[in-house]
């Protein structure tokens, strides 16, 4: 009698494992169409961001020449004949914003390297280039 099992009536305790199996496989196949649109989203996102981005720059180097100075070199690229703007800031030691300036690049061709002098109200420890766009 040990080796016995019973079968408990049916709808006693709960739903029939077949009816379990049918919504396990309609949620698994919910997950994975709402993944795939999520997927495709962030890659249109991107895209998108990334094909509207005309003009680009990055911050090279920089240095700290004295409390109120700092000289930076940018790198941007831009079609020849777009002018680009760039913002560039600079921070303290505690996080503070110590100067900020927008850097107009009028210059021919599609890859500029320049250097700047940003002048600053304390000693910058971090100089960030914020956004590059085209001139308005």
């Amino acid at each position: 009698m040990a080796n016995d099992r019973t079968v408990p009536p049916e709808g006693r305790y709960g739903r029939s494992r077949a009816e379990r199996a049918r919504t396990d496989r309609r949620l698994t196949i919910t997950g994975i169409v709402l993944g795939v649109a999520l997927l495709a989203f962030v890659a249109w996102a991107g895209i998108s961001y990334v094909s509207e981005q005309r003009v680009s720059g990055e911050l090279t180097t920089f240095d700290v020449v004295s409390d109120t100075e700092v000289r930076l070199s940018l790198a941007v690229r831009k079609p020849a004949d777009t002018d680009g703007v760039c913002t560039v800031r600079a921070q303290a030691e505690d996080g503070l914003e110590v100067g900020r300036t927008e850097l107009r690049l009028t210059d021919e061709g599609d890859d500029i390297h320049r250097a700047f002098t940003l002048r600053t109200t304390e000693r910058a420890t971090a100089v960030e280039l914020l956004s590059c766009s085209e001139a308005s």
